[in-house]
């Protein structure tokens, strides 16, 4: 704000009146704009500290010329001058474009956080926010999957919309150039349970057994579980900042407006293109990881290379294969559904992009490895 001038050279006028005993009426008239500058609070505060006290005050503003938001902070001023000394303020005589202006100033709500900034509310408090902060966060889940599954049943009718091309750049992105990473991190696990093997059963005399230990936790556990932490937090954490940022720019918002559900149109091209490519990167990955164990048992325990071969076609069978592609196409479901849900579920700040993001890598992890946990105990029981 620019500093009080003197107002007898000013492109405005300012008048106060009293035309009885408790009403104070403030004419304005001219133009006030805020580079001419804005006239001083002593003569208001004069008037509502005198004798009788004003208890109300009204605004005059028929002969202002032009005026911008030098006169909304004017008027600002006297509201909240006279408001503190309980002052009833009047404002139907200022402009229509003002009074608006001044509503919406003093309709912002005030935040719950800033005001209780500081202070730590009580135990159980705390206990009973954060009970009912995860309910809502499950129903959230729950609801979510209930509209992909509904959208899942929509595309087996063929009423499913959505747009084919996406459908192919969502494979892409989740397959060829995912290859890379796959690799190397398939290829490192690998020699890792393969140098693992090698020391311990080497002390046995049981080198041959280092092609068993690497092919059943490749093909069974590490091939598909791997695979699917990678897409976590490459895939997923990209499809939760590409909804986030829609969500942002209320593109979300446009498609529900023009009647397109925005569950098919961008959760159900995703889904489909993670749980089609996951089977494909999970042979890749047994593959890569089976190579780095034969690379460690030719290299380092000397073992010819037939006889690697022999052991692992007779140690990994074809359910054990179908067990770790099984568990993909799961994986590749929960990462998509952990990204779409964080995604659609962001705010409309940067910061929440990056938080959703962030939660979408961290829950996808999670899911993963906790459905392996389950997939673990269901194999036990039923002996596979």
């Amino acid at each position: 704000m620019r500093p009080a001038r003197d107002i007898t050279h000013a492109p405005y006028a300012l008048q106060y009146d009293r035309p009885g005993d408790d009403t104070l009426v403030v004419r304005l008239a001219g133009s006030w704009k805020l580079e001419e500058g804005l006239p001083a609070m002593t003569e208001l505060q004069r008037h509502l500290e005198v004798t009788p006290r004003v208890r109300r005050l009204i605004f005059d503003a028929h002969d202002v010329t032009a005026w911008d938001s030098g006169l909304v902070t004017f008027v600002r001023e006297v509201v909240e001058q006279s408001t503190s000394r309980q002052v009833v303020v009047d404002q139907r005589g200022l402009p229509a474009g003002v009074q608006r202006l001044l509503a919406l100033a003093a309709a912002v709500p005030e935040q719950e956080a800033a005001r209780r900034r500081g202070a730590r509310l009580p135990w159980l408090t705390r206990i009973g926010t954060a009970v009912l902060s995860g309910w809502q966060g499950a129903w959230d889940i729950l609801s979510f999957i209930g509209d992909t599954v509904l959208a899942s049943l929509r595309l087996m009718r063929g009423k499913a919309f959505f747009r084919r091309v996406d459908l192919a750049l969502f494979l892409q992105q989740c397959g060829a150039q995912a290859l890379g990473i796959v690799t190397l991190i398939s290829f490192l696990v690998g020699l890792i349970l393969a140098f693992i093997g090698a020391v311990q059963l080497r002390k046995f005399g049981a080198q041959i057994y280092v092609a068993d230990l690497v092919g059943l936790a490749v093909t069974r556990e590490m091939g598909a579980m791997m695979t699917g932490i990678i897409l976590a937090g490459r895939t997923g954490a990209a499809f939760a900042a590409q909804l986030g940022t829609m969500q942002v720019n209320e593109e979300i918002d446009a498609l529900i407006t023009l009647g397109i559900p925005p569950m098919e149109f961008l959760v159900l091209p995703r889904m489909l293109a993670l749980m089609l490519m996951m089977p494909v990167l999970c042979v890749y990955a047994d593959l890569v990881g089976m190579l780095a164990g034969l690379l460690v048992s030719t290299t380092l325990l000397h073992m010819p290379l037939m006889e690697y071969l022999n052991e692992t076609q007779r140690a990994v069978h074809l359910v054990d294969c179908g067990l770790g592609v099984g568990k993909s196409v799961v994986f590749g479901a929960l990462v998509a559904l952990a990204g779409c849900l964080r995604g659609m579920q962001s705010g409309r700040s940067a910061a929440a992009v990056g938080a959703a993001a962030t939660s979408a890598v961290v829950t996808g992890i999670v899911w993963i490895i906790a459905t392996d946990g389950m997939f673990a105990v269901v194999t036990e029981r039923l002996g596979i």
